[in-house]
This record gives structure tokens, C-alpha cells and sequence, in this order.
């Protein structure tokens, strides 16, 4: 595997300032030398020395770029040249576009996984990859929800046979229940309990 270019290494911080400016009339062509410029960029705080308190910020203002693509174009190049040591010629063979359609998949899968979806990245056109993605998002979607369907069906199982009524006289109880409550203190617990169902949920998955 070739490692990333130093090219940005050597520059002065002025240089790299240049260099993002020019870079980023051609996105698609230049994403990793751009990725790598904001990425030196942002992890050495050089942004400071325009007098700038936050990257995005500098970014915005100088470059007219979103916060959000310069956030892409740095994830894209730390994760894929950085961490996993991809060929540069590999990955711009990819494409930014197909790179973000992958990367969420990848970010905390194991190195088999992620060689999967380089490979599929490689392989499979764009539309294919799409559908690909979305397919994969469809089951995962319908499975949290059958995992909370059984999880609600069990909760009225239980609270039907507590109060021995039927369903609609314990959604009357439960009314009851709710009138004075402090509904700002049952949003936290219930928002942090989600939390805790959907952690324990995707790590028996895994």
C-alpha cells in the first residue's frame, strides 16, 4: 500500500493556506490532497493564526466551504489514507461520493468488513451501490422495529396483568398516571433509557 503524499508536509502554513484556496475549485479531482491540507490544518490548530477560534469557522470564511464537506473531505482522508493505508490512486479511483456512501458502514466495523466495502465501492456502479445501501438500511430499520415492538408488547403483557383490565381501561390508568407528572423529567429518562435500548441492542447484533 503507498502511503499518503507529503506534499503538505513541506509547506509553510501560508503555503497550505494557498494551496486549500486553489485545491477546492476542483473537488472531485483534488478531495484527498484537500483532505489532507484541512486535516494538518485542523489537528494543528493553524487556523488560530488567522484568528480564528473554531475550524469551521475558518473554514466558512475563507474558503467558503461548509463546515460539513470540510468535515467529509478530513474524516474521508483520516479514515481512509490515515488509518487504513488505501492506495491514493485507489481511493480517487472510488470517488469522493462513493467514498460517503460507505463510510458510515465502516467507521466502527472490524478490517474484514471494511475491505468488504472498499471492494463493493470498487465493483459495484453507483446506482447499484445505492440501492446496495439502502436495502441494507431498510432491514436494519425493520429490525430495531421489531425488536421494539416485542419490547412494548411485553411491557403491556405485563401492566394488563398488574392492573387485571384490558387495554383500553390501562391506557386510561396510564393517563391518569401522566396528568401532573413533570414531563420535562420523564423526556430526559425516557430519551436516556432509549439510549440504553438501542446500545444494547446494536451490540448483540455485532
Amino acid at each position: 500500500m503507498t502511503k499518503k503524499s507529503p506534499f503538505a508536509e513541506n509547506m509553510s502554513p501560508d503555503e497550505k493556506f494557498s494551496a486549500v484556496a486553489n485545491l477546492k475549485e476542483q473537488l472531485e479531482e483534488n478531495f484527498i490532497s484537500l483532505g489532507q491540507l484541512l486535516s494538518e490544518i485542523k489537528r494543528s490548530k493553524l487556523f488560530l493564526f488567522k484568528g480564528y477560534e473554531k475550524f469551521k469557522d475558518f473554514v466558512e470564511a475563507e474558503y467558503q466551504l461548509s463546515g460539513s464537506l470540510a468535515g467529509r473531505l478530513v474524516s474521508t482522508f483520516d479514515l481512509f489514507i490515515e488509518e487504513m493505508d488505501i492506495d491514493e490512486g485507489e481511493v480517487k479511483e472510488i470517488g469522493f461520493d462513493r467514498l460517503q456512501m460507505i463510510k458510515p458502514f465502516m467507521q466502527k466495523a472490524d478490517w474484514q468488513l471494511r475491505d468488504e466495502w472498499v471492494h463493493k465501492a470498487e465493483e459495484m456502479p453507483t446506482k447499484e451501490l445505492r440501492e446496495h445501501i439502502k436495502e441494507l438500511k431498510k432491514q436494519e430499520k425493520e429490525g430495531d422495529t421489531d425488536l421494539k415492538d416485542v419490547y412494548v408488547d411485553q411491557y403491556l403483557e405485563k401492566m394488563i396483568s398488574w392492573f387485571n383490565c384490558s387495554r383500553k381501561e390501562l391506557n386510561f390508568k396510564l393517563a391518569l398516571y401522566f396528568q401532573d407528572a413533570d414531563l420535562d423529567e420523564i423526556k430526559k429518562i425516557v430519551k436516556e433509557r432509549q439510549r440504553v435500548f438501542e446500545q444494547t441492542t446494536n451490540t448483540n447484533k455485532e
